[in-house]
Formats: structure tokens, sequence, C-alpha cells
């Protein structure tokens, strides 16, 4: 294995044990996914019967269409999107200049700490990639 290679494979190993350490702290997200912003998956822990590379090329397009809205509207830049459906939430959360970190909660979920713990996760994710 070339070292860049280790270092590809240790990078991603520590991306998937921070996103199972945001799991175990908060028991309502029932999946956390990192993707790039044009829809690649990058690493993820899903506890649901979900294809990442379908999340992540949906993730890509929500994530177009909210910046857009955000930059008409003179909004700034688009740090998180929330999509609340009758069966639970969907987070997409800024990770950086080429990722986003995506998070499935429970309907009755705490939202708050689940975006603290996100927005933490977010910031040493945007470090790793």
């Amino acid at each position: 294995m070339l070292e860049d290679d280790a270092e590809i494979m240790d990078r991603l190993q520590q991306i998937e044990r921070i996103l199972r350490e945001v799991q175990s702290r908060i028991p309502d997200l029932e999946g956390l996914a990192v993707v790039t912003r044009d829809g690649l998956p990058i690493a993820s822990a899903l506890y649901t019967n979900t294809d990442e590379d379908r999340i992540s090329a949906m993730t890509a397009a929500s994530l177009s269409l909210s910046e857009r809205v955000v930059l008409e509207l003179e909004r700034g830049i688009m740090e998180q999107l929330i999509i609340t459906g009758s069966n639970g939430l969907v987070i997409i959360r800024d990770a950086g200049e080429h990722a986003v970190l995506v998070g499935i909660a429970r309907v009755d979920a705490k939202l708050g700490l689940v975006l603290l713990d996100m927005k933490r996760a977010a910031k040493k994710l945007s470090s790793m990639i």
C-alpha cells in the first residue's frame, strides 16, 4: 500500500469514528453520512436500509437548490438545511468546502442536541476533508 493510500484509509477511519461517536451520544440519530458537495459518498453510519449512493445524490441536489435560495434571498452562506417529514428529520450540515454531514433523526428527536452535536462534528470533519 502506498503512503498516500495509507493516509486516506487512516482519514476515513477517523471520519467513521467521529460518526459513530456522535451516534453513540445522540440516540435520536438513526444515521449519519458524509458526502461530497457533488453527491459522492465518503463515509456513513446508517442504521436504516438506505442506498448511500442514492442518499448522496439527493443530498447534492437538495444542497444545490438550498444554496441558490439562500443566495437569492441574500441570507449569506447556507449552513444547514432541515427537512421535516412525518416520520423524522433529515439535516444537511455544511462540513467545509468539499463536503456536508447528513443526519437522519427520529421525529421526536431533541433537535437542539442533534444540531449542536452535528455542528461540532462538522467542524472536526471540515479540517479532515
